[in-house]
């Protein structure tokens, strides 16, 4: 889990998720990643959710379109041999 700032472009969102799918796609395991968009929070910020959820930092995402990338569409198989995680 980590936070970007509140004014991060969708389409940088993502291909963010799109590589960690990728990643687990690839060593066959069942992956997930938690990007939360912080409004008004820069990069280096820490964010405290409370209670469970915690502190999470505010990282610095590329500004890098990813529009081209994702216009071509598809879609990323689940690992199916992650169910033997």
């Amino acid at each position: 889990m980590f936070a970007v700032p509140g004014d991060t472009p969708a389409e940088v969102l993502s291909a963010i998720i799109a590589d960690e799918l990728s990643i687990g796609v690839v060593n066959h395991k069942t992956t997930g990643v938690r990007v939360i968009p912080v409004p008004g929070a820069k990069a280096g910020d820490e964010v405290n959710f409370g209670g469970l959820l915690g502190v999470a930092p505010v990282m610095d995402a590329q500004q890098w379109s990813a529009a081209k990338f994702l216009a071509r569409g598809g879609r990323i198989p689940a690992p199916v041999t992650g169910l033997r995680n």
